[in-house]
């Protein structure tokens, strides 16, 4: 479950720069008699900024963890029967979730609880849902989206979601580990 938190994070991780950029304030001054205005005042006007940097770590974190679990063990081979690509879904999750919000009032208080009320619902819905798959910063990291049937030791298997930096075709042979009961990261087999 903290994965999913967690890719939900990485998967915000452009709306977090974008308000980075959109609140960041810190003062600039050119002239010759300039002072420092004091940290107190650069993180009571940087609030914003400064929960997106955390939410940016976590999401950097999460990253990391979620390619540590990649390199790990993998299960018994499976065969695709029927294979279909779905990284549209990485497209739908941006322009639903991620480019409505960058639009957000980021000064008025009520817009900004609001903001996060909008963040925590989504973020549940993401969870329960499975939807961690649908992770717009995993396309800009290479990685696509499969929808295959396969033939698994246990028996055939439909609808099963795959994540794979590697072009994945039908019968095709691959190694896998799962993700979550529906969702698995496959890589095709290598033949020794």
């Amino acid at each position: 479950m903290y994965r999913k938190i967690g890719l939900f994070f990485l998967s915000l991780w452009l709306l977090f720069i974008l308000t980075i950029v959109i609140t960041v304030d810190i003062p600039f001054c050119f002239s010759g008699n300039c002072e420092f205005v004091g940290i107190g005042y650069l993180v009571s006007k940087n609030v914003i900024p400064i929960v997106c940097i955390l939410c940016l770590i976590i999401g950097v974190y999460s990253f990391l963890d979620f390619s540590k679990k990649l390199k790990g063990a993998t299960q018994i081979p499976f065969k695709i029967t029927k294979i279909e690509g779905i990284d549209y879904e990485h497209l739908t999750f941006l322009t639903t979730y991620i480019v409505p919000l960058v639009c957000f009032n980021f000064v008025d208080l009520r817009y900004q609880i609001v903001l996060i009320i909008l963040l925590i619902v989504i973020g549940v819905i993401y969870v329960r849902t499975d939807l961690f798959y649908a992770n717009p910063t995993l396309a800009l990291l290479n990685y696509r989206i499969y929808k295959i049937n396969g033939e698994f030791k246990e028996g055939t298997r439909e609808d099963i979601i795959l994540i794979s930096r590697k072009k994945l075709e039908n019968n095709q042979r691959c190694d896998y580990i799962k993700l979550d009961n529906r969702i698995y990261y496959a890589k095709p087999k290598v033949d020794e």
